[in-house]
């Protein structure tokens, strides 16, 4: 199972994701953007907000990140625009991860197999602490 931090930002992860694969050293991976997503229909203003990027970094470490959309999930709040995203090695495990995590949480969007491919759900637990489990058959790095 792999850990990787997830940031949230509100229009400015593009720019963010840059800074930090330069200070850091690591490699960014293609830009998904809202846009694209099948069947969006958002305003022009929305559809370049950034659905998801990620940096690999030297050692290994996974930076990922994404815009925040309004009236999608929780709002924008910094000091807590981040989540913890957990890649199990199977479905499987997925399951059993996000059922734990769950027990006195709120389910934001329950596992289930998305458009790009991966088994993705997301969760506050009990604590306030924000999970995203996605398992990909390729690992996190192709998430």
């Amino acid at each position: 199972m792999v850990i990787c931090p997830y940031l949230n930002f509100d229009g400015t992860t593009e720019a963010a994701m840059r800074f930090y694969a330069q200070a850091l050293g690591g490699t960014l991976s293609e830009i998904h953007r809202f846009g694209s997503m099948p069947g969006a229909e958002l305003p022009p203003e929305l559809q370049s907000r950034v659905m998801h990027v990620s940096i690999t970094l030297p050692g290994g470490g996974i930076l990922m990140a994404s815009d925040t959309m309004p009236g999608m999930g929780p709002p924008h709040s910094l000091g807590t625009n981040f989540s913890i995203s957990v890649h199990p090695t199977s479905r499987d495990e997925a399951d059993r991860v996000f059922a734990a995590l769950a027990v006195g949480g709120q389910v934001g969007m329950p596992l289930a197999d998305q458009f790009w491919g991966d088994y993705y759900g997301h969760l506050t637990d009990r604590f306030g602490v924000q999970w995203m489990i996605n398992y990909n058959a390729q690992g996190p790095a192709a998430a």
